[in-house]
């Protein structure tokens, strides 16, 4: 992988985004980490006592660096122009999106007979995953792969709208991800999460990004583009965090007793 992204560097070929940059999925693991119960971090952290950093933000970002082209897939789901309403036989054929790998992924965590190597894989899935369908262009357009290939001139350099929404709009308002989740904490007092159903979620994202605005005009996003979507954007994240956690609160009582 690293001599591939090389190799696309040397040709001055960008490859494809992923959802978030590694500090926006560090922020959202961090939220979802301080608002575990005690049972589920004690699940958590004998399923992570072997990692190098054994935090969520830890693992965070292991399915970017485990990405290959089979797996790409799922960190997004793509919906048509004009209609939001998340269909999986249209949507996601075989099962090849970030709606149904969170769901197997969690299917995988309660599932008793599921052996700690695949628990601890699932359990590094289920947070990168989570974060991703929160980024809304992981629930955008197919026509421009989730904005991967609209080219936008950001702070005079050019990039493209998924990148910026991934890290440029994070970076530009706090680079540091524990400052970051830091500021993101009085969105968690009385927040709304909806449901805990990954279609909903993809839903909205794709809602944010087929808002007539989304679009920078000119594909020239300036301060005042960033400013317009700061809350969407702390929101996203804030949510993200939140609803992993709730996800994770539940594992205990659907775990047997003592891991295996």
């Amino acid at each position: 992988m690293r001599h591939w992204l090389t190799a696309l560097a040397l040709i001055g070929v960008a490859p494809l985004a992923a959802a978030w940059g590694p500090e926006g999925h560090r922020i959202v693991a961090q939220i979802a980490a301080e608002h575990l119960t005690p049972e589920a971090k004690a699940v958590i952290d004998v399923l992570l006592a072997g990692e190098g950093e054994p935090t969520l933000p830890g693992i965070s970002n292991w399915a970017d660096e485990a990405r290959t082209p089979e797996t790409a897939p799922l960190h997004y789901v793509d919906l048509p122009r004009g209609d939001c309403r998340y269909q999986p036989k249209r949507d996601c054929p075989d099962g090849q999106c970030v709606v149904v790998a969170i769901e197997e992924s969690l299917a995988t965590l309660k599932n008793p007979a599921t052996t700690p190597e695949a628990r601890l894989t699932a359990l590094k899935d289920l947070v990168h995953f989570v974060g991703d369908l929160h980024q809304p262009l992981h629930a955008g357009l197919h026509e421009d792969r989730g904005g991967n290939t609209l080219q936008i001139q950001w702070r005079g350099q050019g990039d493209n709208l998924h990148r910026l929404w991934d890290s440029g709009l994070i970076a530009r308002t706090e680079p540091d991800w524990r400052r970051y989740a830091q500021r993101l904490a009085p969105l968690a007092i009385n927040a709304d999460l909806g449901t805990l159903d990954p279609a909903d979620w993809a839903q909205a994202s794709c809602s944010i990004v087929q808002d007539p605005a989304f679009y920078p005009a000119n594909r020239q996003p300036g301060e005042a583009y960033r400013i317009q979507w700061l809350p969407t954007l702390d929101k996203q994240l804030s949510l993200a965090g939140l609803r992993l956690a709730a996800l994770l609160n539940n594992l205990p009582r659907d775990l047997p007793r003592e891991l295996p």
